[in-house]
């Protein structure tokens, strides 16, 4: 009686049962059925799930087998629809029961172990998923609590593949018309002994060219590449995939420029055309350009300012 009223204290505090409440009580002697000898018949060991036993001793629920923890799980679900959610013994009954089926969380999970994310984090997530099944499920509608809480469980795991494993967002309508092209694309190859055609998968899926392009270019944004990748036909693996990228180039700027003075310059006296050249090709000064030419450096002042200024009313004159 004693370990009783302190088990249920501590699920009044919110607590699991003290290791004194979760000890047996010793049974005196004389109490305690006589053993039966080897010659005597053994009575049948019948095994039974008590629901008070397992929230007394929780650790019982680890080495319960199959057929008994689904009868737990069940006995545990019965118990929760009886409480009131959000007091102690019902979060107390509900940690219990995703304790129990986490095995069948594990289960799912594996079937996502290759999909490049941790094995540990598609747990977590299908162990929300778990609880919302534990949350909504009703036993009165007839379906065992298995049968109900995996297809939640998987769906939770796909929902989060679908929301997070994309390098680029796309809009969902695209991540779906992925998954049947890749499906249309290894029915085809099989048949076809090749790769299809664009036109072979729209007639396949019974969409229009234009939708199986823009499915296809969904796809190549599933997952991205690092810039420090090797570069493909690297033979020596000195070349990344950073290195080929291009980058802005400003002279481009002065292309359009460039083709416009090209025969401005050419119609220009080869004294003027020296000095511009010498002026901001050589980066000589006004005095050194005199010196070479053998004039002044206030002539060759005056030249550099006449010849620009007439370069540049030619070039705002339209063509």
């Amino acid at each position: 009686m004693a370990v009783r009223l302190e088990y249920d204290a501590a699920v009044a505090r919110g607590k699991r049962p003290s290791a004194a409440a979760t000890e047996p009580a010793s049974v005196p002697a004389a109490d305690r059925p006589a053993e039966s000898s080897d010659d005597e018949e053994q009575a049948p060991v019948t095994s039974a799930v008590n629901i008070d036993e397992l929230l007394a001793y929780p650790q019982l629920l680890n080495h319960l087998p199959t057929p008994l923890a689904r009868e737990a799980g069940d006995a545990l679900l019965a118990r929760l629809a009886t409480l009131e959610p959000g007091t102690a013994e019902h979060s107390y009954v509900r940690g219990l029961l995703v304790e129990l089926n986490l095995p069948m969380v594990r289960h799912a999970a594996g079937r996502y172990r290759r999909r490049g994310e941790p094995v540990e984090d598609i747990v977590q997530v299908g162990t929300i998923g778990l609880i919302k099944a534990i949350d909504r499920y009703e036993a009165d509608r007839g379906s065992s609590f298995m049968a109900y809480a995996m297809p939640t469980i998987i769906g939770e795991i796909k929902r989060f593949f679908r929301d997070t494993s994309w390098s680029v967002r796309v809009p969902r309508r695209l991540r779906e018309l992925r998954t049947e092209l890749l499906r249309a694309t290894d029915e085809l190859t099989a048949t076809l002994g090749r790769t299809p055609t664009p036109r072979e998968l729209a007639e396949r899926i019974g969409i229009t060219e234009e939708e199986v392009v823009e499915g296809l270019d969904a796809c190549t944004v599933y997952t991205a590449t690092s810039l420090d990748e090797t570069a493909y036909g690297d033979a020596e693996g000195q070349e990344t995939v950073g290195d080929r990228l291009g980058a802005e180039d400003h002279e481009l700027d002065l292309v359009e420029y460039r083709e416009a003075l090209r025969p401005l310059l050419a119609e220009l006296p080869g004294r003027e055309r020296a000095i511009l050249v010498m002026r901001f090709y050589g980066n000589l000064t006004q005095a050194q350009i005199g010196e070479r030419v053998g004039i002044s450096q206030m002539h060759v002042s005056r030249l550099l300012a006449r010849t620009l200024a007439s370069l540049r009313e030619r070039l705002m004159v339209p063509s």
